[in-house]
């Protein structure tokens, strides 16, 4: 399909150039709000025309850096290319690249942190500053200038409405089909003129099927044809698979014992193998009638919706491998039908998950043993790619499972420490912690009655007894004895793991 195919509102045309022409309108120092979530919908030539840009400008001696907004992680030909040519001051909330990494644990990158609930309200809101410039790919332009969505919504709405110009990037190697799968609410404001989301059901429709855009605004369009990153799941190793029958087996209890409704309530799935393996168990499992209700549809959840387990699903992204991404082309008459796209200010916002009742599975770095988690920092101070999402379900969840392996590298990590390096979700937010040695229902247990399951349940052998150990010392030495700790040992797990490549003692 060609752009005149997708660009069907005649005033944009004159509009059309090179990505080149339309980097030169982004000045040094701007606030540039970009789409893309969880690498999908995010915009391919304009980043790599601004990296471009950068370089010239710092060859002849110039400052040149912006500041770079969007949903969540977008893929290398973006924060990846930007930050090799030094482009970036601030970002925020959330990143995945290497590179990007590098810069930002390297000091060189400001990175803002943030859940993703937050962020489209708090620019709106004027915390960030002023928006300058909004990139974002669509799939096309109607007639009477309203925006078709690409493969993610993410913050794409509220930078819309906020920034001073607007660069369109029309990508049209996604199908045109995926037009009307998308549902996009206008009806949130800035207290306090706020007023109830009207949604009961996690596939009520509630928006509209495009973006606005103010066409005064729209200051260059963008031809793209390319497909988003190719997400790498690999297949469910025993560690994954024994994860996710931990939680299959959790669920049916809680159904048996009526603290769960026999139609089984919405499911929100954190990024990653362990989840897709979840997912994957759910094929399985003795529930039908699934609702999906998450940030990001992944491999495993469309693997739901074709088999017929799960109904419809609810995200604001779609994130999935080569070979999901040829079926989701190739049937996507079957999956418009079943699948909801929306702004991330809905698909996170805390008042729909606690009112949908979502159960809610997250990752983590580390857990200690009182339940706090830690999912953004390794050993305390590098930043790995942020909290995401994970905080806006854990604490306001049905069920809320934070899950990893119980070791990392090799064994010399342990998973589960006497006390986190950094936290992320206090053990107030933490409901139940499963590792691939076990399960551990933390509701209703006091502190040192969590380190007691923690330990027992979801410890490596290898580190269980150094735990158990940590914990009867502190009993004797702690000056309280509600949340035991040796203040100087707490985190000398981490330091030996510094100093000596292990946590293990000799």
């Amino acid at each position: 399909m060609s752009l005149n195919d997708r660009v069907r509102c005649s005033a944009l045309h004159s509009r059309i150039m090179s990505a080149a022409d339309a980097a030169a309108l982004i000045p040094a120092g701007a606030n540039v709000g970009m789409s893309g979530f969880t690498g999908a919908g995010y915009p391919k030539a304009l980043p790599q025309a601004i990296a471009s840009h950068a370089k010239a400008e710092h060859a002849a001696g110039r400052p040149y850096k912006i500041n770079v907004w969007t949903g969540a992680s977008t893929a290398a030909e973006c924060d990846g290319v930007l930050a090799e040519a030094g482009a970036i001051d601030q970002r925020l909330p959330f990143n995945t690249d290497p590179i990007a990494r590098k810069s930002i644990n390297a000091g060189d990158i400001n990175f803002i942190d943030m859940h993703l609930s937050h962020v489209a309200q708090h620019a709106w809101f004027g915390f960030l500053g002023h928006m300058h410039v909004a990139v974002i790919e669509v799939l096309g332009i109607t007639a009477d200038g309203l925006l078709i969505p690409s493969t993610a919504v993410g913050n794409n709405k509220t930078w819309l409405e906020i920034a001073d110009k607007v660069i369109l990037e029309v990508n049209t190697k996604p199908p045109a089909k995926m037009e009307g799968m998308h549902d996009i609410y206008y009806g949130t404001a800035i207290p306090p003129r706020r007023v109830p989301i009207r949604m009961t059901h996690a596939d009520d429709r509630i928006g509209e099927g495009y973006l606005n855009v103010d066409l005064d605004k729209v200051v260059a369009v963008v031809e793209t044809h390319k497909g988003d990153r190719d997400n790498v799941f690999a297949a469910p190793d025993a560690n994954s698979n024994t994860i996710a029958a931990s939680i299959i087996d959790f669920l049916s209890h809680e159904m048996k014992m009526g603290r769960l409704p026999q139609e089984m309530l919405p499911i929100q799935s954190g990024v990653g193998n362990v989840a897709n393996a979840v997912l994957a168990g759910l094929l399985t499992g003795p529930f039908d009638n699934l609702l999906g209700f998450t940030e990001v549809l992944q491999d495993g959840m469309l693997d739901l919706l074709r088999s017929g387990k799960m109904s419809r699903a609810s995200a604001t992204s779609i994130s999935l491998s080569a070979a999901a991404y040829r079926d989701f082309e190739e049937n996507i008459d079957f999956y418009r039908d079943r699948i909801i796209l929306r702004p991330q200010e809905i698909s996170n916002h805390p008042e729909l998950v606690r009112r949908l009742g979502v159960i809610a599975m997250n990752s983590m770095i580390e857990a200690d043993i009182y339940g706090n988690i830690n999912s953004t920092h390794v050993m305390g101070s590098s930043m790995m790619n942020g909290i995401g999402g994970s905080g806006d379900f854990a604490r306001n969840g049905y069920l809320s499972f934070f899950v990893t392996p119980s070791v990392a590298k090799n064994g010399h990590i342990s998973c589960i420490v006497p006390m986190c390096s950094h936290v992320d979700h206090t053990e107030h937010d933490t409901q139940i912690i499963v590792t691939e040695q076990g399960l551990a229902d933390l509701r209703g247990l006091s502190p040192k009655q969590r380190a007691k399951v923690i330990i027992e349940r979801c410890a490596h052998p290898d580190f269980r007894p150094m735990l158990q150990d940590y914990v009867d010392r502190a009993m004797q030495q702690s000056a309280g004895l509600h949340t035991p700790h040796i203040l100087t040992e707490a985190l000398s797990w981490h330091q030996r793991y510094l100093d000596t490549g292990s946590m293990k003692t000799a």
